[in-house]
């Protein structure tokens, strides 16, 4: 008999230090912008953290092996997809984890190619070695994301450009790129040697009739050339305790990433992390796959609303991720503008897309769909009087 989950169920999160929640002190605020979800993650999780938590010293943490083959256990069965526990650093999350590989893999002034709109804490990494965004902005073609490989070429090209940083899957705009799409971006960065770091925290989160590929499993592609970095913090909701992976197969790379994960001071994880992760890999998949057909749901609830409530509000499709991205050109304003105004008068929170690229995230606004369905349709009946308060001002 298969198991049941309820992700219909609602939780106070006020009040507990929660970063989408009590950012904010007015009580009838509705967050739905920071990529966070309201779902209590899985029970094996919960069991191995209260396990954990029973035993009442919370000290100095080593990460046991059990993380690296459970890691290795997943890819291999849900993925397809091989490496070896020698290709495994950890770290305290997937941003510091960009941030030290950055760091081992340029000098500061030295470019850094993105595909934008995208995360908006790329830019940060980025920023915070002394390096430069060099922005490939994506193209709308079918209604979807498309890499423009002709200006992508022209930026990996730049002598400066050291190192490309993917999201896969895209984060915002929620394309889960092909094998192909990942094997020409890793054939043009190849010929001009620039190594690939791909962020692959959402990879979990894939529709019907999509598949998730990890960067190295493409055609041509090979975790000898590339870095892959994956955690359950997205998946299992566990970002707060704390554990990634930062995942190559370069001997000389990743001594150079070991060494900028010990110079910034991420590699010591809290006693949770471990604990949550394996029981997440070895023991959550039916959970896992149970959530991905509740937020799929979400997005045809969401889709429907905008369809027969704001026509002129265009949904890019959502391949992936849990996070949608509406293009409110419509209104003639910036999408931080936008923001502001709802959040002050709706009492609604999302994220301007101008976060993720000032150009080509203007007119649009980002949207997080992992909450129980009677949240978001609260949410959805507060963007309507929004938008269209604007619409008619």
């Amino acid at each position: 008999m298969s198991e049941t989950f309820d992700f219909d169920r609602l939780i106070n999160r006020r009040g507990t230090f929660s970063y989408k929640w009590d950012s904010d002190a007015d009580p009838d605020m509705l967050p739905m912008w920071v990529a966070d979800m309201d779902f209590e993650t899985a029970p094996a999780v919960l069991e191995a953290v209260r396990h954990r938590a029973a035993h009442g010293i919370y000290g100095y943490t080593r990460v046991p092996d059990a993380f690296y083959e459970s890691l290795i256990g997943w890819f291999a069965r849900r993925h397809k997809f091989r490496f070896t526990r020698e290709d495994i650093l950890y770290t305290t999350g997937v941003v510091p984890g960009l941030s030290c590989t950055i760091k081992a893999l340029t000098t500061p002034g030295d470019k850094v190619v993105i595909l934008t709109p995208v995360y908006n804490l790329f830019f940060t990494s980025i920023r915070n070695n002394g390096c430069l965004a060099s922005e490939s902005p994506l193209v709308v073609k079918d209604d979807r994301y498309t890499i423009d490989f002709a200006d992508l070429e022209k930026k990996l090209s730049d002598p400066a450009a050291r190192v490309m940083l993917m999201c896969n899957p895209h984060n915002p705009g929620g394309r889960v790129w092909t094998p192909e799409e990942l094997a020409r971006v890793g054939e043009l960065a190849r010929r001009h040697r620039v190594t690939v770091i791909s962020d692959e925290i959402h990879g979990e989160f894939v529709f019907k009739g999509r598949r998730y590929t990890p960067f190295a499993a493409a055609p041509g592609n090979s975790l000898r050339e590339s870095v892959m970095l994956t955690s359950t913090s997205k998946s299992f909701n566990t970002a707060g305790l704390q554990i990634a992976a930062i995942i190559t197969a370069a001997p000389a790379l990743r001594a150079k990433i070991e060494r900028a994960v010990n110079v910034n001071e991420v590699c010591d994880v809290n006693p949770f992390g471990p604990a949550a992760a394996v029981a997440a890999y070895n023991e959550g998949e039916a959970w896992l796959d149970a959530l991905i057909a509740y937020i799929e749901e979400n997005d045809r609830t969401l889709r429907a609303f905008f369809a027969g409530h704001l026509p002129d509000f265009p949904v890019m499709p959502l391949e992936g991720t849990y996070l949608e991205w509406v293009d409110i050109s419509a209104l003639g304003a910036d999408s931080r503008t936008v923001q502001a105004s709802l959040k002050e008068h709706e009492k609604v929170w999302l994220n301007a897309g101008m976060n993720y690229g000032e150009d080509v995230g203007r007119h649009y606004l980002r949207i997080n769909i992992a909450c129980p369905r009677s949240r978001l349709t609260e949410g959805l009946k507060r963007i309507e009087a929004g938008l269209k308060r604007l619409k008619t001002a």
